[in-house]
């Protein structure tokens, strides 16, 4: 998917010409955050560290924006919610990157939303969570998406990102 943005105009020579940059998204993600992934960095800094999640998902645009990739971030505490965004990108993204946080463990209805888009979906996790307690080792909504990433802090978001790249 090839979409335009439209940069600053500068003024060239005594402010005769006007030349407009132009950026070419050649790929477009989306990354769903469930709860809690708002407190990312205030939350058990111990297990999710100390970078909050606005923070580094303003930092993710601006890497991957000049290989022209654009990145979308929303975040939900509500399951419903999570779904409604997971169909209204269907078809308007290349990839989603969904982490569901508690619902990982939980909801039927997240996994059966993956299922039912065509836009490939990767599930990614701040910690292990195979390494942490038993119940958090059973992914409901991993087993809907292509793959999982997990257990390298934010950098398993880059990681699902850079999966994106290399299967284009």
């Amino acid at each position: 998917m090839i979409r335009r943005r439209f940069g600053g105009f500068r003024n060239r020579m005594r402010g005769r010409r006007r030349t407009c940059n132009v950026i070419y998204e050649v790929m477009k993600i989306l990354i769903v955050n469930g709860p809690n992934l708002n407190l990312v960095g205030r939350r058990e800094p111990d297990i999710y560290g100390d970078t909050g999640m606005d923070g580094y998902c303003a930092s993710l645009k601006e890497t991957y924006a000049a290989r022209g990739i654009g990145i979308d971030c929303r975040q939900s505490n509500v399951e419903g919610i999570i779904i409604d965004i997971l169909q209204e990108a269907d078809g308007r993204y290349d990839g989603i990157i969904l982490n569901a946080g508690g619902y990982t463990h939980t909801s039927v209805a997240i996994a059966d939303a993956v299922r039912a888009i065509s836009t490939p979906v990767v599930e990614v996790h701040i910690s292990n969570i195979f390494a942490r307690e038993a119940y958090r080792s059973v992914s409901l909504t991993g087993a809907a998406c292509r793959g999982v990433i997990s257990g390298f802090g934010l950098d398993s978001y880059r990681l699902a990102v850079e999966s994106f790249i290399a299967d284009r």
